[in-house]
Parts: C-alpha cells; structure tokens; sequence
C-alpha cells in the first residue's frame, strides 16, 4: 500500500509539473477565431492599404484602422491619451558624390558611392594605393585618415568584404575599389545606382560624414594616381605598390534630406496588482508597398508578412479585453503594440526601445509574432508547428514556461532550427524583438518560415491557413497569459549577445 501512494503521489507531481488546462484562460483563447482573423486581414491585407509601406497612405490607413480597433475594445491610449507613438524618420536622395584629383575632374559616369553621408564643400585627402590591400601590401603603408585605393579580384562583393574592412580597421576614411572589367563595372554600378537613396532612418545624416565605399571603373582608376590601370594593376601583382604615388583627392558629397512621418500603434490593458510591470506583444503592420517594376499585380499586400501577426496581435487584445471586463484581468499590464518600419530596418520598435512609454526595467518580455499564417516547404506535410526563436537565449525560465505552456494547451510542433546560434539567416536578429533582446529583455519570436510568395505581391489573403493561424495566435495568447499571470516575473539568467 505504502508504494501505491508513493506512485500516485509521483503522478501527481508529474501531472502538476506538466500543468491542467485551465478552463478559464481556454473560454477567452475561444475568442480567438478564425472568422475573426479572416475578416481582420482582409481589410489589413487588402488592395486598398496598397502594401503598408512605411510614411505612405496605406500604412496610415492601416494605422488608423488599428487604433478604431483598440478603442473598440476599450484599451488605453498610453501615448497623452492617443494609441499613436509617432516615429520620426529621414531619408535622403541618392548621394551626388563630385571628385577631381589636382586640376583633373573625375567624370562622374566612371565611379559610383555605395554608402551615404554628405559634407560641407570641397574636403581634401591624400590618396594612396594599396595594391590588392593584402596584409604584404599594407605593410608599409599608413592607411589612418586617408583615402585607401585597392584593386577589386573579379566577382568579389563590394558588401562584407573582409580586405574591405581590414582597411577600415587601420584608419582608412574613405575607400576606393577598382574593378578591372568594364562589364562588371557597370553591372555593380547600374544596381548601386538603382538602389540608391530614399532609405529611412532613425538619425538625420550629419554634415562632414560620409561612409561606405566608391566602386571605380578601371579606366578612371588610373587617373587618380596619373597613370594607367595596367600600370596599377602590374604593381599589385608585383607587390611593389609602394611605387605608386600618392595624391591628393578633393571631392564633395551632397544629399536632398526629407523627413517621413510613422507611427507605432499602442493599445495597453491595465493589470491588477503587478501593474507596473508590462508584458508586451508585437508585430509590425507595415509592408514594402507597391512594386513599380513588377508586371501584373504591383501591390505586395503582406498577408502573412506580417498581416498575420499583425491580426493575431488584435485578436489576443480582444481576448484579454473581454477577460478583463469579466473580472478576470491580467495580474501584469499589457501592450498590444504593432511597429512600423520593420522592413526598414525594424525602426519603428527600436524607436520604442530608445523612446519607451513604459520603463524598460519593468517591461518583463516581450512576444513577437511576424509570420504565422503559412507553412514553409519544410513543413509541407507537418502536424501544426511554429518556428520558436529566443526563448532561451536570455531567460531559461522563459523557455521552460513556453515549453510547458505549449504542452499543455496547443501541442504545437516547435521548431527550433532558426534558433540554432550559428544558423546562417540570422532569424534571431531580423525582426522587431531583437530591440528588446539587445536591451537585455527576454523574448520569443514566432514565424512559419520563409515561403515562395515572400515580399511579392502573391503574398495575399487566400493563401492563408487560418485554421493553423488561430492556432499559432492562441498559443502565444497562452503564453502571455502565463507570463502575466505568474507570482514572479521572468528571471533573467543570461546575457544578450550580438552576433549579426
């Protein structure tokens, strides 16, 4: 008798360890339906937002949308009383970059700025070459506040390129990279040129900087030393650079700055007695916008990047809101927020994160849903699963609780490949929680996976699984429901690091 109930209490333990569902947090995951989600995102996903781009008539449309959404459901504005946070933003024209060494002008067809930045007039440097720029070539040379030249070997990248950096590491100011074949030149420079300017960022380009490297045709590079490539390109080869004569380059860079008006969109549910402390949730509710080159339909609606989490985000504001008014509230506060920007360069939630509504200290994670209404080809004939990114990486308990969470209400497939720290596509890294993680929040990322209508306009509603999407929305419901609900806020127990 005496083992019976030492096995049953076992049991016990191990049932409670895995935890009972409880039927109060599954009567308002019910909320969350898929007729909701449907009827959300085809307005958020539709023609008519013309693809959300960030500052353009779509976004804002979307954004108004969003906030009749929360007032709907009776959520604070916490921004002086308005769910919107604005986001500043600049972008600046293509740089027109003007050289001449001594008397003789540089044509501007012949060399191409990838980078940005501007200057006040006329700035003078000396120019020295640096052959190939191995570490035998610079061996001699004093590269600190010059302008460096080097030959480009052929189908090398401008962009992460190591020789590149390792100039810039020993002082170099500006950069300059010769490439030999004239075919090769005017592809680099024809896509540098197209892609140029009207890039948004947080900070206004400062007068004086200028940064990024100048691809230089092989018929000017000779020009710049007062010689010919050949010559240049026979001294690299020979490792007898040093020869080369240094110049003095005068050039000037000007750029036309307009500002772009954003906004976050802020919805925030009152807890109970942990109220200073905030659980938030995120996605972004922008998009790339309308495609000018593409034939046919032009309009990159974003069903699933991100108009599913973006839907999901509104739908568990709905579930924590009717909890609430029956008396069933969060212990913990709550921001539903969805950031504009991210395709930009997630600008809109690290804006948040260097203007927060609610200190940083007291936020305690947050849950970011970006992609989750569609299968990857990996998981074609998979049972339902989610890719679950960083919920180790800064809180152990976090990832305990997630796990535990998913046993016992959703049963989820999680899938853990693009948490893997040394994945090549650096998922951690490329959405709007790395700005929480980076200021030492914990976090968790859902996503389904990269699809083949990813960031084009075949990214719409019908492809949609909202029987899956209901289920992903209701587990990160759960979650947060645990997180909000607990005695003690998350631990944490590690330390972010920054691999990108």
């Amino acid at each position: 008798m005496k083992r019976v109930i030492i096995f049953c209490c076992t049991l016990l333990i191990l049932n409670f360890g895995f935890g009972q569902p409880n039927p109060t947090v599954q009567k308002y995951a019910a909320t969350i339906t898929e007729a909701d989600l449907k009827e959300n995102l085809s307005i958020i996903a539709s023609d008519a937002m013309e693809g959300r781009e960030t500052g353009k008539r779509g976004q804002k449309m979307a954004a108004a949308f969003i906030a009749a959404y929360f007032d709907d459901l009776g959520l604070k504005g916490p921004v002086s009383g308005s769910h919107y946070q604005p986001v500043p933003l600049y972008t600046t024209s293509a740089p027109v970059l003007a050289m001449k060494v001594g008397a003789t002008v540089i044509s501007s067809d012949s060399y191409v700025l990838l980078g940005s930045g501007q200057t006040d007039g006329d700035m003078n440097l000396p120019l020295v070459f640096a052959g190939k720029g191995s570490d035998a070539d610079l061996e001699k040379l004093d590269l600190n506040g010059k302008a460096v030249m080097v030959l480009l070997e052929s189908g090398a990248s401008v962009m992460n390129n190591p020789v590149l950096a390792n100039l810039r590491k020993k002082g170099a100011t500006l950069l300059f990279v010769a490439v030999e074949k004239s075919e090769e030149f005017t592809r680099m420079s024809g896509m540098v040129r197209r892609f140029s300017g009207g890039r948004l960022s947080l900070n206004k380009p400062e007068s004086g900087k200028i940064s990024g490297s100048v691809i230089v045709s092989a018929e000017a590079a000779g020009k710049f030393f007062n010689t010919t490539f050949d010559k240049l390109k026979k001294e690299a080869d020979t490792k007898k650079t040093s020869k080369v004569k240094p110049s003095t380059l005068t050039y000037s860079v000007s750029v036309e700055v307009s500002e772009v008006r954003s906004e976050n969109m802020l919805g925030f549910l009152e807890g109970t007695d942990k109220k200073d402390e905030v659980v938030v949730v995120t996605a972004h509710y922008d998009h790339v916008g309308i495609s000018a080159r593409a034939e046919g339909d032009k309009i990159n609606n974003g069903a699933d990047d991100d108009g599913s989490g973006t839907v999901a985000v509104l739908a568990m504001a709905k579930a924590f809101s009717q909890a609430k008014k029956e008396g069933n509230g969060p212990r913990r506060s709550i921001l539903f927020m969805t950031v504009t920007g991210e395709e930009k360069g997630l600008l809109g939630s690290e804006y948040y994160s260097e203007h927060p509504i609610f200190p940083l200290e007291k936020t305690v994670v947050d849950l970011n849903i970006d992609m989750i209404g569609r299968r990857d080809p990996a998981h074609k004939d998979s049972p339902p699963y989610v890719y679950v990114i960083g919920s180790d990486r800064l809180s152990s308990e976090l990832h305990t609780l997630s796990e535990k969470t998913n046993k016992t209400y959703s049963n989820l497939v999680y899938d853990y490949l693009y948490n893997a720290e040394d994945h090549p596509d650096k998922i951690y890294y490329r959405s709007d929680h790395w700005n929480f993680a980076k200021k030492n929040i914990p976090i968790i990322f859902y996503f389904d996976g990269i699809h083949e209508d990813y960031h084009k306009p075949s990214d719409e509603v019908d492809k949609i699984e909202f029987d899956l999407l209901a289920m992903r929305a209701k587990n990160v419901f759960y979650t947060a429901w645990e997180i909000a609900n607990r005695e003690n806020r998350l631990v944490v127990d590690k330390k972010v690091e920054n691999k990108k």
